[in-house]
């Protein structure tokens, strides 16, 4: 992907892949847990389960290998093993997964990894808009050694109580979250977005123009010219594939690029305002407060008040 621009719109949406739990169990079983995050994520590194959550209409069957991805979800339900004595029921421990996976035996029991991914609103409203509700992908899927390799490291640092372990289990998850997207656009049909518009190879130079001179006053013909194709070809193309026109993609762009630099610096706002493309601090201010629902400033000013930078 021209200038990995899936690595630029994780950070600019500060993607944090988090274990939230695992468990091993023996016999049969029933969990339920409310989901709290935006993307949330079932890994079953052994054994296999049916997995429930709302707006389902059928449940997953979920074997050794697969993942299933819940975007937008409140609530998740999953049952598994064999026997013929009564179900366990119990809801997963946030943060004590060492604890329920670190004895299990990997030849009998059922080994579940669960985790969520941290996003700031952009992101949420993203990754919403990229992903199905519930995504399933399967371990016979071309990109499931990659997943399969990130859910055996997790689960090594989950059980291995090394020095550094909270740490690594972080960058896997966050790994795991990205090997996930990268098997969902390699099997699926895409619904329209900024996913799919990454992956278009017509549009890719288009975009990667836009991400790379975000303040230039770009013309719809100048874009249609990039992806040699007619304006109205292009308008068209790019309307179904990015599920926006053209130049409304490029100002959310712009507005994800705002929101890092007042996060994260001190440029003043009539400076940004000029980097990204406006004519003047009031026009950037009011097309930022419709985006975002309030001012530059009182958006810099909240974050730096609350420390939430890293989760608003």
């Amino acid at each position: 992907m021209d200038d990995d621009q899936l690595s630029e719109v994780f950070d600019l949406v500060e993607v944090r892949g988090q274990l939230s739990g695992a468990f091993a169990v023996r016999g049969r079983w029933i969990t339920r847990s409310a989901i709290t995050s935006p993307v949330k994520l079932s890994v079953m590194v052994r054994g296999r389960c049916r997995l429930w959550a709302d707006g389902l209409d059928t449940p997953i069957d979920m074997e050794a290998g697969d993942v299933a991805v819940l975007t937008g979800r409140s609530w998740l339900r999953a049952e598994g093993g064999t026997g013929d004595g009564p179900a366990v029921e119990f809801a997963p421990e946030p943060g004590r997964y060492a604890l329920r996976v670190g004895g299990a035996d990997f030849a009998v029991d059922d080994v579940i990894l669960g985790g969520h991914v941290g996003l700031n609103p952009a992101g949420a409203a993203l990754l919403a808009q990229a992903l199905p509700p519930v995504a399933h992908i399967r371990a016979s899927d071309a990109a499931a050694p990659a997943l399969r390799a990130c859910a055996d490291r997790l689960v090594e640092e989950v059980t291995g109580e090394r020095l550094g372990a909270a740490f690594a289990v972080r960058q896997h998850a966050q790994l795991l979250l990205l090997e996930v997207l990268r098997a969902y656009v390699g099997q699926a049909e895409l619904p329209p977005g900024w996913l799919k518009a990454l992956t278009d190879e017509r549009l890719r130079p288009v975009l990667t123009l836009m991400h790379r001179e975000p303040g230039r006053p770009w013309r719809l013909e100048e874009l249609a010219r990039a992806a040699a194709m007619s304006r109205t070809s292009f308008a068209v193309r790019f309307r179904a594939v990015a599920g926006v026109p053209p130049l409304t993609y490029l100002n959310s762009w712009r507005m994800l690029l705002a929101r890092r630099a007042l996060r994260d610096g001190d440029v003043r706002v009539g400076a940004l305002a000029g980097q990204l493309g406006y004519t003047s601090e009031s026009a950037f201010s009011t097309a930022f407060k419709r985006e975002v629902g309030e001012a530059p400033l009182r958006y810099r000013h909240r974050l730096r008040r609350s420390g939430m930078s890293a989760s608003s």
